[in-house]
């Protein structure tokens, strides 16, 4: 990335600018303000995630760079969080939607503002920038949403396919710790109370989203699926292959009514100027085309762009991370592209592309889907999927034959035939590039509660040995197969750590199926193009710790339980600027018995650390989870301490019913 050290405005900073809302909550803002000749557009980034620490990293190569081409930039810290006022309930919660469209207002009326605003930000931000878009306050004229979803049930860190995901967990444990943390005590007077009120209150998320095991009216809260037409704003939608949100992308593409576009490439859970696995773009250039054009009504041509930028990348060796993704980029004038065509390849005794009649069991371990990597790769670990190998061999798996080199670009759907010997019962499909040595590489995937296999709402337990035909959606993908390799549908009963296994153990029988197979034209070289990645001066800090990430199964040979364990340091450090010192470290503990779906259990472990003057604030966050044939249940504890001192603790005990999962 090359740093802009020159720009065509000055730029002032305000740390703490308070915004008062109607209730008298003041919100706390950091303001990037183009010095010169207004008024000016504004970009609003809104989040949980604290300005004064948590976000600074990301915040300092960004926002400035926009002030500084005509942009103000305000970061808000929301109710409840960092250093504002109030208390936070839940995510994305109407009170949240609400608060963001009185800031909106407040900007549009500020003497510097032209009266457009734009909203922006990845996953958190990402999700409510699209929510508050479908609120159409007035002066909202355009957003950038990066790495989200428009529908919170199924495609979101909760219900994938039905399927409880262990993110519903390890999320509400991430969040258990982020917001039990202080202000900072240089910027409130009152800081101590505030920390103390926020502690008392905090949700255990975990809980409250287990509570809707059914995509009812909690969860079409936010989900802009359920009315895309309310968005007006035009919207840049942003994602990566190796992001959890990516398929929130083509569903805002081809269903919004407003200008919308989108960019897909190789990248994890981060900005595409600063992500992983290259190659970056110039992010920070396309969005300033973006609000040029939407906020200032220039001609900068960004209506006329592609309506998908995807990278296609080739097709490569199984690794839990990588650091570059060959491939190429690709451009779809029109979504959906009439040019990608549905190939089918039918299903056949041990054989995908050839039909023929068969009947295969799938009775796989509780501890089939160790290769599956983490469900949102975020932390810059070994997170990615590794070699399929291991999971297919606790599989179904249909096999082609070598095929001509192919692109796959789209979403894959599998459509079978199948029954279960069990009530409750979920299925995980993979789609895998096989090379021919054997490695096998995870291309797409999908799972599927099939107790809701006809409706996420109102699930229906199953008739045992009825045969049922059902169909899964895969995620989208772009992906170059190579010439001569094949292609491996791999089909388990279970997929742990990824989800949440059924109450008992469960044997389907398929005996028919199909895999379509969304197919473009090949082609060589770049079909668009993307200026190299800019950013300005990066955040000026002292390391204090270094941060390191661990990934690693183990075995008990004694009980059988097989575990996963997580260590995520993400070491310590002090901000030059302010002089603040924080510290994070985050573990987590996923437990399985193969032949024992009720041994399953979560746990996590996360501290904090806020340091000023001396003075050394800490919170412990602890949860785990566990269930019985009936109901899940979950422990939570909360400690805060100043220096050796314990000021803060609190015990959660809850049990929740399980419905039809």
């Amino acid at each position: 990335m090359t740093t802009t050290t020159v720009y065509p405005y000055a730029v002032r900073e305000e740390p703490d600018l308070g915004i008062v809302l109607s209730d008298g909550t003041r919100l706390s803002a950091r303001v990037w303000m183009p010095e010169g000749a207004g008024p000016f557009p504004a970009v609003l980034e809104y989040l949980p995630y604290r300005k004064r620490d948590g976000t600074t990293v990301r915040d300092a190569l960004t926002h400035p760079w926009f002030a500084g081409h005509g942009v103000a930039c305000l970061r808000v810290d929301m109710r409840g969080n960092g250093d504002s006022e109030g208390l936070m309930s839940d995510e994305y919660s109407p009170q949240e939607l609400a608060d963001a469209v009185e800031v909106i207002e407040w900007i549009a009326a500020q003497g510097w503002s032209n009266g457009r605003v734009g909203m922006m930000g990845i996953s958190w931000g990402g999700f409510n920038s699209l929510q508050v878009a479908a609120l159409a306050p007035e002066p909202l004229k355009a957003i950038i949403t990066l790495c989200s979803t428009v529908d919170r049930f199924a495609d979101d860190i909760h219900y994938k396919g039905g399927c409880l995901l262990n993110e519903n967990l390890g999320w509400g444990a991430t969040m258990w710790a982020f917001s039990s943390r202080p202000p900072d005590p240089a910027l409130r007077q009152g800081w101590f109370q505030m920390w103390r009120e926020r502690l008392e209150a905090e949700p255990f998320l975990p809980t409250l989203w287990l509570r809707h095991q059914n995509r009812d009216a909690y969860w079409k809260h936010g989900s802009v699926c359920e009315d895309f037409s309310a968005i007006k704003a035009a919207v840049l939608a942003v994602g990566g292959w190796g992001d959890a949100y990516k398929n929130a992308v083509p569903a805002l593409v081809g269903n919004v009514v407003a200008p919308v576009k989108g960019i897909v490439g190789p990248w994890v859970h981060k900005y595409p100027h600063f992500a992983v696995p290259e190659p970056r773009i110039g992010f920070l250039q396309e969005a300033l085309r973006w609000w040029n054009r939407w906020l200032k009504d220039e001609a900068t041509g960004a209506e006329d762009d592609p309506a998908m930028r995807l990278y296609l990348m080739d097709g490569v060796r199984p690794a839990a991370w990588y650091d570059n993704r060959p491939g190429r980029w690709i451009a779809e004038p029109s979504w959906p592209a009439p040019n990608i065509r549905m190939q089918t390849l039918p299903l056949g005794p041990g054989c995908l592309g050839k039909a023929g009649a068969f009947r295969t069991t799938v009775a796989s371990p509780e501890d089939c889907g160790a290769e599956g990597g983490e469900y949102c790769a975020i932390w810059l670990g070994p997170e990615m999927p590794g070699d399929q190998r291991r999971d297919d061999a606790l599989s179904a798996c249909f096999d082609s034959a070598p095929i001509k080199a192919s692109d796959i670009v789209g979403a894959p759907i599998v459509r079978l035939r199948l029954s279960s010997d069990k009530p409750v019962a979920q299925i995980a499909v993979r789609l895998c590039h096989l090379h021919p040595d054997g490695a096998s590489t995870r291309i797409t995937w999908g799972v599927l509660n099939l107790n809701r296999a006809r409706s996420m709402e109102h699930p229906e337990p199953l008739e045992p040995g009825q045969e049922i035909e059902v169909a899964l959606t895969l995620d989208h993908i772009a992906y170059r197969l190579p010439d001569g390799h094949r292609l491996r549908l791999s089909v388990s009963s279970s997929y742990w750590p990824m989800i949440w296994p059924a109450p008992e153990r469960t044997t389907l029988t398929l005996t028919g199926g199909a895999l379509d197979l969304p197919v473009r034209p090949g082609g060589q070289g770049d079909e668009v193009t993307f200026p190299p990645p800019e950013g300005a001066a990066p955040l000026r800090q002292r390391t204090i710790r270094a941060g390191s990430h661990v990934r690693r199964n183990e075995t008990d040979r004694q009980t059988g339980i097989v575990s996963l364990i997580i260590e995520d340091d993400f070491g310590e450090a002090e901000n030059l600027d302010h002089g603040l010192i924080t510290g994070s470290l985050a573990r987590e503990r996923w437990d399985i018995h193969p032949d024992d779906p009720l041994s399953a259990r979560g746990e996590t472990h996360w501290t904090e650390v806020v340091e000023r003057d001396g003075v050394r604030l800490r919170t412990e966050a602890t949860c785990a989870m566990w269930s019985d044939e009936t109901d899940f249940h979950l422990t939570a504890r909360l400690e805060a301490w100043e220096d050796d001192r314990l000021v803060f603790d609190r015990d959660l005990t809850e049990r929740v019913p399980r419905d039809h999962r």
